[in-house]
């Protein structure tokens, strides 16, 4: 599997399936960053995905990977994860090493910083581990040996030829790869079973907002509270979709949900018959529509009134504490 697939590979998983497409093709995915401020200030950080799932963490501060979900061992024994968990160790160490060696050898510049990003889905051969410098890709693992990037410098072929006279580093990245990573989905995938099926509806709300242009609505579909993450947004009118559609980023709440505003810019009198529909697999066939009748209240107008109402009850509170605060010194008098 090229670099380029595991970002396909990594949204396909939860659309729209039964447990055997989700056995099939949730991607297990690793990203580590290693930070190089000079030749002897380093630190790596490294964090561990099942489909959308956060699954592990490893701060540099500490010497074990941390579990974020409690199923996060899947299948492995004790004594299996801890001896993983050596090979990770004696990996990262040597990893360090290696780099502030090509560092000196190529005349490399500090600060520098690398990112790794491996792993597999279930089935063998379906994996990947690709490395970046400085945000740019430049080498691969493929089959038995690494590979540069199309694009990588002149100087990544040294460092690769260097790497692949290491067999027995290849042999072992080979192993983890084919052999053991996918076996450990395949566990993941069984006891993350419950939480990787979940599925919660959307809520969805329209409201309008200030458009930059005159005689123009800005009408804004909010959905969220949905889970898994995909979701598919549009503006209608009948069964036409609507092209100016906006669709803004998928953000996460606070409860492992997701939220997805889309937007549409429309002439003030071409809003009336205007719909926005939401599909998402907990729906089933009954998509979610929501018609727009001109009665949503601009969210600018809304935060106006309720300033206005506030300022107008701290006015009043005021008034009050004056005026008996006044009558007490006159009965005094």
């Amino acid at each position: 599997m090229g670099c380029g697939w595991f970002l396909l590979l990594w949204v396909l998983p939860q659309a729209w399936g039964s447990s055997e497409v989700l056995r099939r093709s949730v991607l297990f995915r690793c990203l580590q960053i290693s930070s190089f401020t000079n030749s002897s200030w380093m630190r790596t950080d490294a964090l561990a995905w099942l489909g959308e799932l956060q699954t592990h963490s490893w701060s540099n501060a500490s010497d074990t990977i941390s579990f974020v979900k409690p199923w996060a061992q899947g299948t492995f024994s004790s004594q299996q994860w801890v001896h993983l968990q050596n090979i990770f160790r004696v990996f990262r160490s040597s990893f360090t090493r290696d780099i502030q060696g090509f560092a000196k050898m190529l005349s490399l510049e500090y600060p520098m910083e690398l990112q790794l990003s491996g792993g597999c889905e279930v089935h063998p051969g379906n994996v990947f581990l690709c490395v970046a410098y400085q945000g740019e890709h430049i080498l691969s693992f493929q089959g038995t040996a690494w590979e540069p990037a199309p694009q990588a410098p002149q100087r990544v072929d040294l460092v690769i030829k260097v790497l692949n006279q290491d067999q027995g580093t290849r042999e072992s990245v080979q192993w983890l790869l084919n052999d053991i990573c996918p076996q450990y989905v395949n566990g993941l995938l069984e006891t993350g079973k419950s939480e990787l099926e979940k599925q919660v509806k959307p809520e969805a709300w329209l409201s309008r907002r200030p458009s930059p242009g005159p005689g123009h609505l800005l009408l804004v579909c909010h959905v969220s509270g949905f889970y898994p993450k995909p979701v598919w947004v549009m503006w209608m009118r009948g069964e036409q979709e609507q092209q100016g559609t906006q669709r803004g980023d998928i953000l996460p709440n606070g409860d492992e949900t997701w939220y997805l505003r889309a937007t549409l810019d429309v002439a003030a009198g071409e809003a009336a018959g205007l719909a926005c529909r939401v599909k998402h697999n907990s729906l089933g066939e009954q998509d979610l529509v929501l018609h727009w009748d001109g009665s949503h209240t601009s969210v600018g107008v809304v935060l106006l009134v309720v300033t206005c109402l506030g300022f107008l009850f701290m006015l009043i509170l005021g008034l009050t504490f004056w005026i008996r605060k006044r009558s007490s010194y006159e009965d005094f008098l």
